[in-house]
């Protein structure tokens, strides 16, 4: 099953992700991940994106098509895959469909003005990788390796308020262009992280 998630930065999409495809035994392609996998490893692409991605910009549409269609072509991709954050646009949502078949749009469906505040108190662990929230970690280490906690440059909260007034300009006509192909299913994603999953596996049944 080829499916795409869709929602604002910060709605949940990548937790869903993760569980469906465990669920599924399909992989997550995250556009998030590959984009920071470049960054990290230097790559040509990672420093171009880098600079857009330090300033709350989405990274230019030829930059991200070159990195999800590569993802693709890889084996593990044969009996489905998970897009998350890719197409984010018309443009984008026109070329994947050229490259493969979109069974299923996932959208999940969430507040914004709530998610600019939850995105804001985010801490990631630059070591582990592990995510929590302020209130949680009020000592501002890592539960996981003791680590210092960071906000990441694109969590601040003048970024995420950019990004997500972006998000509404280019992604939200997606949902309409995926209900025309009759594969939108739309999924209320103001709900506890389990009921959004329940809900979700009710709608791939």
């Amino acid at each position: 099953m080829n499916i795409i998630i869709m929602g604002a930065p910060g709605s949940g999409k990548g937790t869903q992700a993760v569980m469906i495809c465990k669920a599924h035994k399909i992989p997550h392609i995250s556009t998030g991940d590959l984009l920071r996998k470049n960054i990290a490893d230097g790559t040509e692409l990672g420093k171009q994106a880098k600079t857009y991605m330090d300033a709350g910009k989405l990274v230019p549409d030829e930059l991200v098509v070159a990195l999800i269609e590569d993802r693709l072509k890889a084996d593990d991709c044969k009996n489905g895959f998970l897009l998350d954050g890719f197409p984010r646009n018309k443009a984008q949502a026109d070329v994947l469909g050229k490259i493969v078949k979109t069974d299923v749009a996932l959208y999940l469906d969430t507040d914004l003005n709530k998610i600019a505040a939850r995105m804001a108190s985010r801490r990631v662990c630059p070591k582990c990788g592990y995510s929590t929230s302020a209130e949680l970690a009020k000592d501002g280490k890592c539960k996981e390796c003791g680590e210092t906690l960071i906000i990441r440059d694109d969590d601040k909260l003048e970024v995420v308020e950019n990004r997500l007034k972006v998000y509404a300009e280019q992604s939200a006509p997606l949902i309409e262009y995926y209900k025309a192909k009759g594969v939108l299913v739309t999924v209320n994603g103001n709900q506890t992280i389990d009921d959004v999953y329940a809900d979700i596996e009710a709608a791939l049944k």
